[in-house]
């Protein structure tokens, strides 16, 4: 039965909240979490960072959702690990591409995740134009500035790109098969095991010093309960390759994120390739009111 595989819509406040709403949230909220998580880098590496704030959100969101594995079908079980394995790997690559590169750069790179979602589900020319938009925004945004990169942040972010796509089609189908965030909470508590031991080798100790639990809860609610749970219920309402364009404001929120915790400037250049994907977006939610709801 169709019912059986779509997750009721609960009458909450992200079930009423618009959908682009939720996705623009969700954008400014994990880039300002990815710049401040930097500030763990030199405390507890990269690892560290990832495995206190996939700590924290699986905390949040066991108590907030309380999911249960009895009675669950092997299938549902398997898409959860799946997703888990899929959100550890993002974010493990990410943190090692923005402890090497600048942050702006780094989520330019890695959106061509999201840009090949977005160009894979086009069916009309209308969608290819705001690929192609975006497509040049990332360009104007990356020439001039990829000379002296390192090489192994330019490879994470590629890496974490291909995992961003997986993730949106990932959560597309978890949000769809599982009621509320009891989805999303069980994937937490898969990726937070697979960060383990990467986040033990490069944190130690001083994963339990006061500031690095402080600092590590603060990014897990803005780098994952609060984007993960926003895009979790965005994805129920609209097409994935939607979503992808929507996307094309990691970039320029990216950019800004740096520029304002991390002092990372901009140039001209970078300006118009903001530019470029910020008329992409608005574009592509134009086309939410012809999206087809998913059935309840």
């Amino acid at each position: 039965m169709a019912g059986r595989d779509i997750a009721p819509r609960e009458r909450n406040l992200l079930g009423r909240a618009p959908s682009g709403g939720l996705v623009a949230g969700a954008i400014v909220s994990v880039q300002f979490g990815s710049a401040v998580a930097t500030k763990l880098f030199s405390q507890v590496g990269p690892g560290g960072a990832v495995l206190l704030r996939l700590g924290s959100a699986t905390i949040v969101l066991l108590a907030l959702w309380r999911p249960r594995l009895r009675g669950r079908p092997r299938r549902e079980l398997l898409l959860a690990c799946m997703f888990g394995v899929v959100l550890a790997g993002m974010n493990l690559s990410f943190y090692q591409s923005i402890d090497r590169i600048p942050l702006g750069i780094a989520v330019t790179i890695e959106f061509v995740g999201p840009l090949a979602v977005a160009l894979a589900g086009s069916r009309r020319p209308i969608d290819l134009l705001w690929v192609a938009l975006a497509a040049a925004g990332i360009l104007a945004l990356t020439h001039g500035g990829m000379h002296g990169l390192n090489a192994l942040g330019v490879l994470f972010a590629l890496i974490a790109g291909c995992l961003w796509g997986a993730y949106i089609l990932l959560s597309a189908r978890v949000g769809r098969r599982f009621e509320g965030g009891t989805g999303l909470a069980l994937s937490m508590c898969v990726a937070a095991a697979v960060a383990l031991p990467a986040g033990v080798i490069a944190g130690g100790t001083h994963l339990l010093e006061p500031r690095s639990l402080a600092v590590g809860a603060a990014v897990g609610m803005l780098s994952s309960v609060i984007p993960y749970s926003f895009e979790l219920e965005a994805l129920r309402r609209i097409a994935e390759h939607v979503f992808g364009v929507l996307m094309s404001l990691e970039p320029a929120v990216a950019a800004l994120a740096g520029l304002i915790v991390l002092g990372q400037g901009l140039s001209p250049r970078a300006l118009v390739g903001i530019a470029l994907v910020v008329v992409a977006s608005i574009g592509a939610s134009r086309q939410l009111r012809r999206a087809t709801p998913v059935p309840v």
